[in-house]
């Protein structure tokens, strides 16, 4: 069992913008990660599949050449930086298991390089531009928390965020923080109205599960259009990644327009405060929520 004594942690999110380079991606998120320890991070959080363009906006078998085995290249080319910067880090890779098998797969490094754990994506939308289903198989691992030097993370993926089961699952599990690698943006046609609907419903309900579970929130989502055909509209990520303490108040938020390093100091002791004050946890009726395990509650 690592040591959690500590309760002190500062955190980073990477929040950048995406090209068909990998090699390209890969070494700005080293610079990006240099800089952050250069800040003081001791765990840093990276976006979802961030070293290539969200190809999930199209249905096409090609796309299954851009999986790879954990570990792998991209899990040995971060885990080097890990090591050598001695930081924790939470990156995220498409996974092949194996023919025709895939995962959209987080992966936490401890600072010495190793892999800590893995987390699979447990909830997987279908959505025009979010064509997931098609390549990654749901996650089999549960939710489970990873432990590590900095503590127990709550890792979970994008669309998991919608979901307060996942939250609420890490939370009683044990996990310190609760963790958002993310790629969620605009369709460039929706109105403003309908960009800000959207976006405020993204960081409402991320700051819900905060809140209800007493428990610092990380989010990382991507920035800027990526698109996978010149001559399509393609997806508008709009960034805006933040961080929440323990009752949900923002201790960091990014732009929804540029790249950037999010840095923030977090009290893990301050979940046992805020739990003892707001006692959800004390008050909840287990006795009755046998109904949630069904898909629907039919007459």
């Amino acid at each position: 069992m690592k040591d959690n004594s500590n309760n002190i942690i500062k955190v980073a999110l990477v929040q950048q913008r995406c090209s068909d380079n990998r090699i390209d991606n890969l070494n700005k998120t080293k610079q990006y990660l240099i800089e952050a320890k250069e800040k003081g991070a001791q765990l840093v959080l990276l976006q979802e599949l961030h070293n290539y363009l969200y190809f999930c906006q199209k249905q096409d078998t090609n796309n299954f050449s851009l999986a790879e085995s954990i570990p792998g290249d991209t899990t040995d080319f971060i885990a080097k930086i890990a090591k050598e910067l001695e930081l924790v880090i939470v990156m995220s890779v498409f996974e092949k298991r194996a023919e025709g098998l895939y995962h959209n797969t987080a992966v936490v490094l401890e600072k010495d390089g190793e892999i800590a754990g893995v987390y699979r994506k447990m909830h997987i939308p279908q959505d025009p531009g979010f064509e997931e289903k098609f390549y990654f198989s749901p996650g089999d691992l549960g939710f489970e928390p990873i432990d590590t030097s900095v503590g127990k993370l709550g890792v979970l993926i994008c669309w998991d965020q919608w979901f307060s089961e996942a939250a609420r699952i890490m939370a009683l599990k044990g996990a310190d923080l609760l963790l958002y690698p993310t790629a969620i943006g605009w369709d460039p046609k929706d109105t403003n109205e309908e960009k800000a609907k959207q976006c405020d419903a993204w960081v409402t309900v991320q700051r819900g599960h905060s809140v209800s579970n007493a428990i610092p929130v990380l989010s990382c989502n991507r920035v800027g259009n990526e698109k996978i055909k010149e001559n399509e509209a393609g997806i508008d990520f709009w960034g805006t990644s933040f961080i929440t303490g323990s009752f949900g108040e923002f201790l960091a938020k990014a732009s929804s327009h540029k790249e950037e390093i999010l840095i923030a100091t977090i009290d893990k002791s301050e979940t046992s405060k805020t739990r003892n004050t707001w006692p959800f946890f004390r008050d909840r009726r287990v006795d009755a929520y046998a109904d949630i395990s069904k898909k629907h509650s039919y007459k």
